[in-house]
């Protein structure tokens, strides 16, 4: 006979981090209808939600903003140019940065996209003020997780 976890603490309906996990995993599967129809996976997605606010980005500043290395960004990118929807150029500046910006295709595709967030929002069934606390209590998580993380690695 298999022995029973008595500890809550170590009970899996206990762990944040997996109720968080679990959570993101359904998300992706919800947004995944919404952007076979653009033909974009949800990293991708997430590229060029980072590209139609800013315009241009480094591959570091992306990386900073998506919490992803360049080795995960990069055949990201590759794809996402060779679908013609980005554009990596070396800086004239500065050799070692790689700018990234979106082709008129790319910049086209945001409209088609505009309805997605809306979507995503009706489909958590969520009132807009749930949604919104939710939301920043998730972002105040992410900043003292990093936090966290960043004074581990000193």
């Amino acid at each position: 006979m298999q022995e029973t976890n008595t500890t809550p603490e170590l009970l899996l309906e206990n762990q944040l981090c997996f109720t968080i996990y679990a959570c993101s995993r359904e998300f992706t599967k919800l947004y995944q209808p919404h952007l076979d129809k653009i033909g974009l996976t949800y990293s991708q997605y997430l590229v060029m939600l980072v590209l139609w606010e800013r315009n241009q980005c480094t591959v570091k500043e992306l990386g900073e903003a998506l919490f992803l290395d360049s080795g995960t960004l990069t055949p990201l990118l590759k794809r996402l140019q060779a679908a013609g929807l980005i554009l990596r150029e070396r800086s004239l500046q500065d050799e070692r940065k790689v700018l990234i910006s979106l082709t008129e295709q790319g910049r086209a595709l945001r409209s088609e996209a505009a309805c997605i967030p809306g979507k995503m929002a009706e489909g958590t069934m969520l009132t807009a003020d749930e949604f919104a606390g939710l939301l920043g209590q998730f972002k105040d998580l992410l900043a003292r997780v990093h936090e966290a993380n960043t004074h581990a690695v000193k």
